[in-house]
Parts: structure tokens; sequence; C-alpha cells
């Protein structure tokens, strides 16, 4: 039986390029999705051309019953979740002082709950069969912290906490559990920026480039592999020197 992998928000930049790269390793992709069905169809297209196995899920990662589904109908699907990349996520730009109730809620829910309420969901499998590798996509301001991103930033230590003492608990288990923090990735969401703040950025970043959707989704492919057979808890860095 292929191997088989789930990636949440499989139909955003990062997470479809992620789609893209382990399909050609060989993987079964499950590609989740929650409001953006479409796109993540389109991609699921895309990779059947190319001979890949792979399907659409949809996903609230925030609903637990919808989780619970998701795994079922991947179990159906593949036969069972090798590989699960906590991919989905959502920002907030703005004063902390100035966010609601909701829009914090929001931030963290996606962003730290969301990954551990599917995470939860898919271990026990992992656990019985004894294998399992966890990727938790975050950022560098989970590290160093953003100002007017506050909740976002919050979210994502967390979620690195969460990957590191996820790691220990399950390596017995023969589950590795890693992180990779993003810098400035060239996506979608970051396109409200204008030419001068782009300029101004990327003359921080000692790489003289903005990272690329393909950046993210090849360390993923090789945190995945056994080539990475020993890395376990890690918060791998992918910033072009930024930080």
């Amino acid at each position: 039986m292929k191997k088989a992998a789930f990636v949440t928000g499989g139909s955003g930049d990062i997470g479809s390029a992620i789609c893209r790269r382990l399909a050609a390793e060989g993987y079964t992709v499950c590609i989740g999705y929650n409001t953006n069905k479409s796109s993540a169809e389109k991609v699921c297209e895309e990779l059947k051309t190319t001979g890949a196995d792979a399907f659409t899920v949809g996903c609230d990662i925030r609903d637990r019953k919808s989780v619970q589904k998701t795994v079922q109908k991947c179990s159906e699907l593949t036969g069972g979740i090798e590989l699960l990349v906590n991919n989905a996520g959502t920002a907030h730009i703005g004063l902390f002082t100035d966010m609601s109730e909701e829009e914090l809620l929001s931030v963290i829910d996606t962003d730290l709950i969301g990954a551990m309420r599917v995470t939860k969901a898919f271990l026990p499998e992992m656990i019985r069969e004894h294998k399992g590798v966890i990727i938790n996509i975050s950022s560098v301001w989970g590290e160093k912290g953003a100002s007017c991103e506050v909740a976002y930033s919050a979210a994502k230590a967390g979620l690195n906490g969460f990957t590191k003492a996820l790691a220990r608990e399950t390596a017995p288990s023969g589950i590795r559990v890693n992180a990779v923090s993003c810098g400035f990735i060239d996506t979608k969401m970051n396109s409200q920026l204008t030419d001068a703040e782009r300029s101004m950025l990327l003359d921080e970043i000692p790489a003289s480039r903005f990272g690329r959707c393909e950046d993210i989704a090849e360390l993923c492919a090789f945190l995945a592999s056994e080539k990475a057979s020993y890395i376990n808890g890690q918060i791998i860095r992918a910033d072009g020197c930024w930080i």
C-alpha cells in the first residue's frame, strides 16, 4: 500500500506546493480544505494528470466533529495516514488592543488549537502502527514576535512548544514531530504589500530574495523522508537568514 499524507490548507499556495511535492515522492495525497473547495479540486486534478493518487477532503479544523469525519474519510480513501502536515492557518494584522474577542479566538483556534485538534485525532492510528510523521507549519514570528501580529505570534509560539513537547511524548511510539518556521514567503496572502514595502522588506533579507512556496515544500518532503529519521522535536527555520 502506498504511503499517504493529509495536508490541511492544501488548497492554498504553500499547501498546494506541499501536496505537489509529496505526490512527486509517491504519496497518496489528501488535500484538505475548508471554504476553498474549487482550488482544492483544481490541485487534485492537476496531481491526477501526473499519475498521482489524490483526493480532496473538506475539513474545518475548528470543529471537532468535522475533524473526526476527516480522519474517517482519509482512512477509507487511503487505508491510513502516515504523514500529517498542519498547514492551515489564518492571520490578523492590527493593534492587539483593537482586536475583538472573536478575532482573537479565531486566530488562536485556527493556528494553534486547530493543529492540536487535528493531530490528536490522527495520532491514535499512528501510535497503533508505531510510525508516523507530523509537520507543523509555523512562522518566524512564533520565535521573534511581530508588532501588529500579536495573536498570530502567540499562536505560532504555542505551536512551536506543542511540537517540541509532542515529539518527546510520541518518539517512543516511532513518531516524529517537527515544525517549519517560515520567513516571508511570496504568497497571495502577502500580496497586499505595496512595491515600496516589498522593497524595504527585501533589503532586510540577507538571501536577497523572498521565500518560495517550493522552498517550504522541499523542506517538508525532506522531514517526511527517512533521511530525516533522527530529526525530531525541532523548529527548523526557512527564512533566508532574515532573523
